[in-house]
């Protein structure tokens, strides 16, 4: 059986002929469409997917449901990656490609909101999962070829500045989309117009998502001579897996995914049916674990630098295994509560602050920091441990691999949850098994091998906003070019 990824080909897009590269707009044309699609694709992230689970349960279609709808569907995703090669292929080059896949995605988050004009519930369950579903296998689907050609449209010279500011615009946007997609739920369920404040959202993350495939249609076209597949056996990935620490890196970040999704998904469903809590106060923990870990990626850059990465892998590998079974203890906090009045869309809304929200809210903070120094040690090993001819093809591996194991720890949280009576002692009781794999895994930590980084932070792409922060893919090409996985000591 073979696979198919995308492997990065020697030649780079500024020694590429003319004829190969073909329509060429000025460098500072495709900075600022890049730009202009970073905002675009942030805003629908933000208004969009984030509330893909709150609509399911919105509709009625369960708690389970609703957790495996943000975790589910990203394995089609993961698996069209696979065919970029032949798509590129097929499309006659990385634009095309990548221009159309935005485009279906969205076309995915117009047909989002029709599952409400569903009378069966189980119908308009399947819809739902089916657009979901649409949306991850159009997203995922850009990612090798984006990558690839993104590198040969931003000048080496300015690479790492200009993604860095491109980064926090990124970041910037997605906060403000859901912040915006909550107040407007919010505004929607106080006045019994939950289902339309849903509609109205969706529509602007389509509309979002259109302004970035406009932006992308804008960039120069630099053909597809820099994507070629790489093809390798089960038996060749096994072996590779076995014997280099690149492989060790990836076994262990795919247990500790699995791990974290055993209850990850469910955190959502756990907040709005079992707790209760307003779109408004799910909006502000959604907010601050974001934020947190938006403003800790710089500390921890530093920490990486002076200590290297595997030293920050340890610590972030420590830090997220007691993070969910914190959730277990806010049963023995207070709810008793101050109320205050907060002006929303143009009315008045009680917030009711109580010492249980303000403990969920410390421990979200708390989850966005120790999430920020897992992910971005988990970003450097990437970078540094694995050499450059290989990064493609281990980080399109990681994906896939990355959706399998979210599967199958989303299908674990599953069974716990059915078998649990889907009430909120099952709940409870997924997060402390969470807890407990997630403490499996720590052995794993002294495999991987030792690395001195010289990175602060690469560029990441926001690909999904969670309760423990966000989803997050490296921007390859942030990386320095004169920096080599070759120079750093591995032990």
């Amino acid at each position: 059986m073979q696979l198919s990824s995308t492997a990065e080909t020697p030649a780079a897009a500024d020694l590429a002929p003319a004829a190969v590269r073909g329509h060429r707009t000025s460098p500072r044309s495709d900075l600022r469409a890049s730009v202009g699609d970073a905002a675009g694709y942030s805003v629908m992230v933000g208004i969009g997917e984030t509330y893909f689970a709150p609509f399911a349960l919105a509709l009625g279609t369960g708690e389970t449901f609703a957790g495996l709808v943000a975790t589910l569907p990203m394995l089609s995703g993961a698996l069209l990656q696979l065919a970029t090669p032949w798509g590129v292929h097929k499309f006659g080059s990385l634009k095309r490609w990548i221009v159309t896949c935005a485009s279906v995605q969205a076309v995915a988050l117009l047909l989002m909101p029709l599952a409400a004009m569903i009378y069966s519930t189980t119908a308009a369950a399947l819809w739902v999962f089916a657009a979901a579903t649409l949306y991850w296998a159009a997203g995922l689907a850009t990612a090798p070829a984006w990558n690839t050609w993104i590198e040969g449209l931003v000048p080496k010279t300015v690479r790492t500045r200009y993604f860095a500011c491109r980064s926090r615009i990124s970041q910037v946007c997605t906060l403000l989309g859901f912040v915006a997609g909550g107040i407007a739920l919010q505004v929607g369920s106080n006045h019994s117009w939950l289902l339309a404040a849903f509609a109205g959202i969706f529509l602007i993350a389509a509309t979002c998502r259109a302004f970035s495939a406009t932006c992308l249609a804008n960039h120069s076209d630099v053909g597809r001579s820099q994507i070629s597949p790489r093809h390798f056996s089960i038996r060749e990935l096994l072996a590779h897996t076995r014997s280099q620490s690149s492989g060790r890196l990836v076994i262990y970040l795919l247990l500790v995914q699995t791990a974290v999704q055993i209850s990850g998904p469910y955190f959502t469903p756990f907040m709005l049916s079992e707790e209760k809590l307003s779109y408004f106060n799910f909006m502000i923990l959604m907010g601050i674990s974001f934020a947190g870990k938006v403003l800790a990626l710089t500390f921890w850059g530093k920490i990486a630098r002076a200590y290297g990465a595997r030293r920050l892998l340890v610590i972030g590998g420590l830090a997220i295994v007691p993070i969910s079974s914190f959730w277990v203890a806010s049963d023995w906090i207070s709810t008793s509560s101050i109320p205050f009045s907060v002006e929303l869309g143009g009315t008045s809304m009680l917030w009711e602050l109580s010492p249980r929200l303000g403990y969920l809210m410390f421990v979200q903070l708390l989850s966005g920091v120790a999430w920020a120094a897992y992910e971005l040690a988990m970003m450097l090993m990437f970078f540094e441990a694995i050499p450059r001819t290989e990064r493609m093809y281990m980080l399109t591996l990681y994906n896939f691999g990355n959706a399998v194991a979210m599967m199958c720890g989303a299908i674990i949280g599953a069974i716990v949850l059915q078998l649990g009576g889907e009430n909120h002692a099952a709940f409870l009781m997924l997060f402390g098994i969470s807890s407990l794999v997630r403490l499996a895994t720590v052995p794993f930590l002294a495999l991987m091998p030792n690395v001195k980084t010289e990175i602060l932070q690469p560029a990441i792409r926001v690909i999904a906003v969670r309760p423990d922060g966000a989803i997050d893919r490296p921007i390859v090409s942030s990386m320095s070019d004169t920096h080599r996985a070759s120079d750093t000591k591995l032990s």
